[in-house]
């Protein structure tokens, strides 16, 4: 049995009226959606409720209002949203909620306008938790992205209604319950990004976790540091290099092994093939040189590792994938990842903006077990953090 409630636990709920936390949040130019990947994410629990006779009322946010606004009405994403679902979507302002879903029959779906023009939405005001609560018999949570928030849509809703996690939610923690909280190890964590700063909690957390830690990005350049390499003018935290060595020792208490690389890619300016571009071992960087991706053999050998893994966490570009040709390591071991998945000898899961965008590069992101197009919720998650949404829909 699952540790959460999910639609196979409703029963029958024709014409009940079924409150979804969906995330609608999108990219837009003017009127036009320019990226609907959320509105897809969606498909699954709103079409099920709906063709299982609910009056499904989506609730979503749209950006960071500071009150009602024209230009963050969720108005302007139901055109889209009708669109991507192939039937009609209803819009219900807030003025006059009541008397708008009062009309809508069973098998219709409405999107409600954005829950933030509430300021209570996001410090869960329990009289905005019974204003949404009021216009539904039934709680679906379906947004991880938004999971790591206590906001009333996100988490007070579920302490009030009968409250289950929709499919979407349901496939990310099927998820990440495979990848870290009961894997099949060896475990091997990919983390890149810019700065050790952003990203301390989640390689504390991960020593504990994994059997193989894999440092990338600018991060790198601080444990290569740490370990007495000059790495020129690289991006550098050299203030963390005692908390980097307290990493490097827990990892060694707990047998997780750091891997750094040992060829890099440098050059002195930083644009796209600049000719002063050179791979060199970690020792040789000169003074006015920066590291800015992992070089071709730190990459064949970390791609020996992933062959020697049964799950695969990733979170963060390996270099500075934006801009050619830094993005060579990450495409290469995410392509060599997607492979072994593909082979079935690998569970691999990545989350976060970034890591979405450099693996869609790669054309790795559809062979990988799971994509998570979460940010702040899929971070926090691999922080070993409880997030609010998810605990509140525990049975």
């Amino acid at each position: 049995m699952k540790a959460f409630r999910t639609l196979d636990d409703m029963g029958d709920i024709a014409g009940k009226r079924v409150l979804v936390r969906e995330d609608l949040n999108v990219p837009m130019e003017g009127d036009r959606v320019t990226d609907d990947t959320r509105l897809r994410a969606t498909l699954p629990t709103v079409t099920e409720l709906a063709d299982a006779g609910a009056i499904v009322l989506v609730l979503a946010h749209f950006g960071r209002p500071k009150g009602p606004s024209a230009d963050l009405s969720l108005a302007r994403v139901t055109q889209a949203y009708a669109a991507v679902l192939g039937r009609p979507v209803h819009y219900v302002d807030w003025d006059g909620d009541t008397a708008a879903v009062a009309r809508l029959a069973p098998g219709d779906i409405a999107v409600l306008e954005n829950t933030r023009f509430f300021g209570g939405e996001e410090k869960n005001d329990p009289a905005i938790v019974a204003r949404f609560a009021a216009l539904g018999d039934l709680y679906v949570n379906d947004a991880f992205s938004a999971a790591h928030r206590a906001h009333a849509s996100t988490e007070g809703l579920a302490h009030v209604l009968p409250a289950f996690a929709g499919r979407a939610m349901e496939a990310e923690l099927d998820a990440l319950e495979k990848a870290l909280g009961n894997p099949e190890h060896p475990v091997a964590a990919v983390v890149g990004g810019a700065k050790v700063s952003t990203k301390l909690d989640v390689l504390t957390h991960l020593v504990d976790k994994v059997d193989h830690l894999i440092i990338g990005g600018g991060m790198a350049n601080t444990f290569l540091a740490a370990r007495g390499v000059d790495v020129g003018k690289s991006l550098c935290e050299h203030d963390l290099i005692g908390t980097v060595e307290r990493i490097f020792t827990a990892a060694e208490h707990a047998n997780c092994t750091i891997h750094l690389p040992y060829d890099v890619v440098v050059a002195k300016e930083f644009a796209a093939n600049p000719p002063s571009l050179r791979i060199c071992n970690v020792h040789e960087v000169a003074a006015d040189e920066m590291i800015l991706d992992i070089g071709p053999a730190a990459t064949e050998a970390l791609a020996d590792v992933l062959k020697t893994c049964r799950t695969l966490v990733w979170n963060g570009p390996l270099g500075a994938f934006e801009t050619p040709p830094f993005d060579k390591a990450t495409i290469a071991l995410a392509r060599t990842a997607a492979a072994l998945t593909k082979d079935g000898s690998l569970v691999s899961v990545a989350g976060g903006g970034d890591t979405v965008a450099a693996l869609n590069q790669a054309g790795a992101a559809d062979d990988f077990t799971f994509v998570s197009t979460a940010g702040g919720a899929f971070l926090e998650w691999m922080e070993g953090k409880e997030l609010p949404g998810v605990a509140a829909l525990r049975r």
